[in-house]
């Protein structure tokens, strides 16, 4: 008999998950290049990787799997803390992972937060900054954690199974890593996105350096930069997540999935392809324009890249300063960007430049250098500290305080691997330098250009994209705001 698992829409439980019927689910207890990052990103299989275990004093059930027929659920267990993320959960995870991989009873694997407030808020980096004024070891420690957080973040977004995060709640820093670079991407009313990093003195890690020069134009660069959140909807229409579902049903979702039976010899593209038919039957419409529009669209679009184009902070900041269109938006936006750190802010925008050419196994190798260099340095114990950790917040005291005081020097330091250092070993072989399954998100403005230019045509448009809910009013907004009508018919511009 086929299980089917409601929801009922008014229903506020502490999740989604935890509704499944006890019975079917069971617990299961820069301009810089250096080759040497190059050479060992193909991951060399003459020593096996070693698979982190958990260690004495790890918290209990600070993590919790479960299984539902073929369907494998994480579900991050801290609600009080927002689902932070530190080394324990990690230590539980990766492990059960690599297990799945090997599972032939194991279809699809899904991660989600406990609680209706967060998928995961971050790492617990009010404790690693604490940990860093111990002096050295405390900053290895610290810079430890980051390697084993983007070692799960890369298994994730090579994983030879389909992947599902569900971003119901806030989903910001470690939890982002966790989400973005899954097939499936999953954002509900309660979702609100952001990369902070450059708030508390640090800088947008887990991945951030492949994904948001990916996203169109330069939101990547703008998100990055200002730490802009994005609600419920606008995360799918930015291209961050691939479904939108009213939380309500995900119970029911996630009972549909596990009826799937896959091939026995099915290929990796095959499976994707039948979850995301599947997710498809679960579409119940998206909020409308007049009541939600999108976000990042229209004149402010127009504004974002041609301010956050430019190669320097400071020349992002006289753009800025000469917008004459969004005058109001330019305004906030210099007063946002002063209060960040000069140091993560200049770090940020040379990470987000060069990461457009880095594959995804260099980018966590390059970033776990980067974020190890960011540990011994004063800003981010400062920014954590005033921003996270004092009542009520306070602005930080960054050094250096002022962006001229950044030196290029001090900058190329974050990019450069120390001597006799060799790049972070990972835990998959999987690489690449363009998602492979970034067509079950909506289209980019790339694909949507080459349909108006006819280098796609219409039918392999709607063979990607036809009847997906949010296509209509990305594609609408895009020939609005990029495309003019002549006698030869419309025209890019």
């Amino acid at each position: 008999m086929l299980l089917r698992h409601s929801l009922p829409r008014s229903s506020t439980p502490s999740s989604w998950f935890s509704r499944l019927s006890p019975a079917s689910v069971m617990p299961l207890r820069a301009k810089v290049t250096n080759s040497a990052f190059a050479a060992t990103s193909r991951m060399s299989t003459a020593t096996e990787p070693q698979i982190p275990k958990e260690l004495p004093g790890d918290e209990p059930d600070d993590v919790l799997f479960s299984s539902l027929y073929g369907v494998r659920l994480v579900e991050l267990n801290r609600p009080k803390k927002l689902n932070s993320l530190n080394g324990s959960m990690v230590r539980k995870i990766l492990p059960r992972l690599k297990e799945w991989e090997k599972s032939q009873l194991a279809n699809i694997v899904m991660l989600s937060g406990a609680g209706s407030k967060a998928l995961c808020a971050g790492g617990d980096v009010a404790a690693l900054a604490l940990q860093n004024e111990e002096g050295p070891e405390g900053q290895k420690a610290s810079a430890d954690f980051f390697g084993l957080e983007y070692k799960l973040d890369h298994l994730i977004a090579t994983y030879p199974k389909p992947f599902i995060s569900v971003m119901d709640g806030i989903t910001m820093g470690g939890g982002v890593g966790l989400s973005v670079h899954a097939p499936f991407r999953i954002a509900t009313e309660r979702t609100v996105f952001a990369m902070p990093e450059t708030t508390i003195g640090f800088f947008p890690d887990v991945g951030g350096s492949f994904f948001l020069p990916r996203l169109d134009g330069e939101i990547g660069t703008y998100l990055a930069l200002t730490s802009e959140r994005l609600i419920g909807v606008q995360a799918l229409y930015a291209g961050i997540a691939t479904h939108y579902f009213h939380s309500s049903t995900l119970g029911n979702l996630t009972g549909r999935l596990s009826e799937l039976v896959f091939p026995d010899h099915a290929s990796l593209p095959e499976r994707l392809d039948l979850v995301n038919r599947t997710m498809a039957e679960f579409q119940t419409g998206l909020p409308s324009l007049e009541e939600e529009p999108i976000q990042l669209g229209g004149s402010l679009r127009t504004a974002i890249d041609r301010c956050f184009s430019h190669g320097t902070v400071e020349e992002i900041l006289k753009a800025l300063e000469r917008e004459t269109e969004q005058k109001a938006w330019a305004q906030k936006t210099l007063e946002t960007i002063a209060m960040r750190s000069p140091t993560s802010l200049k770090v940020t925008l040379r990470q987000l430049r060069v990461g457009k050419s880095w594959t995804i196994s260099e980018t966590f190798q390059r970033e776990q250098q980067i974020a190890a260099r960011f540990m011994r340095h004063p800003d981010f114990v400062e920014g954590v500290k005033a921003r996270l950790m004092s009542k009520p917040p306070r602005q930080a005291s960054w050094q250096p305080a002022t962006l001229g005081e950044v030196t290029a020097k001090q900058v190329d330091e974050f990019f450069s691997l120390p001597k006799g250092e060799k790049p972070m070993q990972l835990l998959s072989e999987g690489d690449y330098k363009s998602y492979p399954h970034a067509h079950y998100a909506l289209p980019s403005e790339e694909d949507i250009r080459k349909l108006v230019t006819k280098e796609m045509t219409r039918g392999d448009f709607r063979a990607s994209w036809g009847g997906k809910e949010g296509v209509k009013e990305k594609v609408n907004e895009v020939m609005a705001r990029r495309t003019v009508k002549s006698p030869e018919g419309v025209q890019w511009n």
